[in-house]
């Protein structure tokens, strides 16, 4: 027998000399288009002490090459649920901020800056400055606007319709929308594709994975106290702060956008029915776009691959669960992500995932933006496991 040690069916990887050099310069100028800095901007970090302090020396070289200025403000870690009130005035001065901090996307203070024109980018994915070497940061960022934009196609533009939630365990989750929670939902510059930090009043991510919520409160022009019909079950195959894929078919029971239950005999079972009971839907079908992000990497918030979600609930307490396994972690513990990455999502008769494949990445519009970059196959369908 052939000893399989020598099997060799796949090609030798290229030597990093041979690309690493421009590999990195595409990976530089998606952060600095992303860091859209202008003259004289006010920039403001909100910080934490387990951020490389390598990626506040960036942004800082990125504003004073710009003629801006940077001020730099640390909490005690990202797990801040309120901006506090000694920064207030601090960040009411800010034209551009960057932030490590949870509240940065829920705070009434930030939604109201931002409403008056103050641009923000959110660094939950660029915790290390290392990571400009991945093949998420080099990945085109128009291409991935161009991603967005033809999935927020599929959403019907007539009537009523619910976005429905199933994959072959037997989840059936709905959240019904509206032609008006439509158009607030998808009028964000995150939906209409929009990567780079240039528009007054923007919020964007960096590194540009972490796509915008099939579903959120902007539906409702975050209005927390609305009522959105939703309602169903979900079958969650992993979750953050696991180290791996449940083994057992857990169901997660929902009336409204309130879990009333959560049935399972295994171990993960009793943890997240001891978290999730009463907890609250805050992120319907969180999805990723980059299709050279990690399929199987859930941590810090859910994959960011194409088509995989991931289902944001805050809880009705904190959990003592995840102050155990991860206690530093980016979200605080009262917040948990359910990840699905084989799901079909509709949006009445259109289909904007299939068993896990978010169906835009075969649009000829995106097809033909790839090809400017490459072989539209190899960039939009290799993904990494």
């Amino acid at each position: 027998m052939t000893n399989p040690s020598t099997y060799a069916g796949l090609p030798i990887p290229v030597a990093p000399t041979l690309t690493e050099t421009k590999y990195f310069f595409q990976a530089l100028d998606n952060f600095s288009r992303v860091m859209a800095i202008r003259p004289g901007d006010r920039v403001l970090m909100l910080a934490d002490p387990l951020l490389d302090p390598r990626v506040i020396d960036a942004v800082i070289g990125i504003a004073r090459s710009r003629g801006a200025e940077v001020r730099v403000y640390m909490e005690p870690s990202t797990q801040v649920t309120a901006v506090p009130e000694e920064v207030h005035a601090m960040l009411k001065k800010a034209t551009f901020v960057v932030s490590t901090w949870f509240c940065s996307i829920l705070d009434p203070l930030c939604i109201s800056l931002r409403r008056g024109g103050q641009r923000w980018v959110k660094i939950t994915y660029f915790r290390n400055l290392d990571l400009l070497h991945t093949p998420q940061a080099r990945f085109p960022v128009d291409l991935i606007g161009e991603i967005i934009r033809g999935t927020a196609a599929r959403y019907p533009t007539e009537g009523g319709f619910d976005l429905r939630f199933t994959d072959p365990r037997g989840s059936d989750f709905r959240i019904s929308f509206t032609q008006e929670m439509r158009a607030n939902q998808l009028a964000t510059n995150r939906w209409r594709g929009q990567m780079t930090a240039e528009e007054d009043g923007c919020y964007v991510h960096y590194l540009p994975t972490h796509g915008p919520n099939l579903w959120d409160h902007n539906s409702v022009k975050n209005d927390f106290k609305a009522v959105v019909p939703m309602a169903g079950v979900l079958y969650p195959q992993w979750a953050v702060g696991f180290a791996k894929p449940f083994e057992e078919k857990i169901a997660v029971r929902f009336e409204g956008d309130t879990i009333s239950s959560v049935e399972g005999i295994s171990e993960e079972a009793v943890i997240l029915r001891e978290m999730l009971v009463g907890g609250r839907m805050i992120e319907g079908g969180g999805c990723g776009f980059n299709p050279k992000a990690s399929r199987h990497t859930i941590y810090p918030a859910g994959s960011n691959a194409p088509g995989a979600l991931h289902f944001g609930i805050d809880l009705a307490q904190p959990s003592d669960y995840i102050r155990r396994v991860m206690p530093d972690w980016e979200e605080p513990p009262v917040h948990m992500d359910l990840v699905t990455l084989d799901s079909t999502v509709t949006a009445g008769g259109n289909t904007l995932i299939k068993d896990g494949f978010l169906c835009a990445l075969r649009d000829p519009s995106v097809v033909a933006m790839a090809a400017r970059y490459g072989d539209p196959v190899e960039l939009l369908e290799a993904q990494v496991l």
